[in-house]
């Protein structure tokens, strides 16, 4: 049976989906109470960290929260016990629950919170609505017994290289001849100590994101028969995927505000939402941001968007985007929550495959606002 996992090691791959140096520069993310150098068996997904939650993951025996917003994203000159935010600290501490945050990175990350959301609305031909940088990528080149060529290919490709636009599995493969003298002390999959060997290989190259490379490299190894793996890695000038803040896209029908305030109700699971513009005009190209996302109604309409999906709308802001002629839909902050299940679905996928770990969706309700 395998030895039960790590907080640090479950996070690892989380990072490969979401990795920290995606976070804006203001944003506390990663670990925010606890350690991560402890075994991990129950593990709750939230969007906040308040005290019903706390109290529920005591509840269930939970030894990691990932949670979407910081706990500590303001930060705090004492720990007082007689305060919410203190109380929560010490309830966490008393029980070793540890606490890991994925807020602003998990915005940007493909398939994160922004991504949901676009999803849920069926959008089409989505891009960042705001682009932030490009994917670095990486050149490697292997190389490896021709009788294991193909199954190294296949291991590599699954931890996420190989991939170009809507293919996957891309690599450029040479035939070749190999050669090694293995010394004292090695134990070679092919050959005897002390003779060289020559063996017909193969030279397989593929595209690596570089967020991803440490993954691959571990699916190499493990996919090729040598005790010393022979590859090169090259820094790449090619541009990756565009990385950035907010979607836009267009929804397969056009629409008027009002039926798309209604199915936004719908798929977001929200009772009540604001809108600003005329409930019967058509839209079809939709902006969208999870959170707070009023600062960036310029951006939008510079893309084009008929309707912009955010949340935490002021008054003033709403003012200029109706002065701007650009529709609003604001669902709430809360709307994040679609995340969750999604987070939920990538640890069990990943770092669940013995079904030591239990994952739960917290049931805790952090909406702060109630609707009549």
């Amino acid at each position: 049976m395998q030895q039960t996992l790590t907080a640090q090691e479950i996070i690892r791959k989380f990072e490969q989906w979401s990795p920290k140096h995606l976070a804006f520069d203001w944003d506390n993310v990663g670990l925010q109470v606890g350690s991560l150098n402890k075994p991990v068996k129950n593990i709750m997904v939230t969007l906040d960290v308040l005290e019903n939650v706390v109290d529920e993951a005591i509840e269930k025996g939970i030894d990691l929260i990932i949670a979407h917003h910081p706990l500590l994203f303001v930060k705090l000159n004492q720990i007082n016990f007689d305060t919410p935010k203190g109380r929560v600290v010490k309830k966490l501490i008393q029980h070793d629950i540890t606490v890991y945050a994925a807020h602003t990175n998990l915005d940007v990350a493909k398939g994160g919170v922004n991504d949901v959301m676009a999803e849920a609305l069926q959008l089409e031909e989505v891009r960042p609505l705001l682009e932030t940088g490009k994917e670095d990528l990486v050149k490697l080149t292997v190389f490896v017994p021709e009788s294991h060529a193909d199954l190294l290919r296949d291991a590599i490709s699954e931890a996420g290289a190989g991939h170009i636009g809507n293919y996957s599995h891309c690599t450029f493969q040479l035939s070749g001849e190999g050669t090694f003298k293995p010394q004292d002390g090695t134990n070679p999959y092919i050959g005897q100590a002390g003779e060289l060997e020559k063996v017909s290989e193969k030279r397989v190259e593929t595209i690596v994101p570089k967020a991803k490379l440490s993954v691959v490299l571990q699916a190499m190894e493990n996919a090729h028969p040598y005790e010393e793996v022979a590859y090169d890695l090259y820094p790449l000038l090619n541009e990756g995927e565009s990385q950035g803040v907010g979607r836009i896209g267009l929804l397969p029908n056009s629409v008027t505000l009002k039926e798309l305030c209604e199915h936004v109700k719908e798929e977001y699971s929200v009772p009540s939402l604001r809108f600003v513009g005329d409930e019967n005009k058509k839209v079809q190209k939709v902006a969208l941001l999870g959170g707070s996302g009023e600062k960036y109604i310029h951006q939008a309409k510079r893309n084009g968007a008929d309707v912009y999906i955010t949340g935490d709308m002021t008054f003033h802001m709403a003012q200029d985007a109706y002065e701007m002629g650009l529709s609003v839909i604001d669902p709430g902050h809360h709307v994040e929550k679609l995340v969750c299940p999604v987070i939920g679905e990538f640890i069990e996928r990943e770092c669940n495959q013995d079904q030591q770990l239990k994952v739960f969706i917290s049931e805790a309700d952090t909406e702060p606002f109630k609707f009549v």
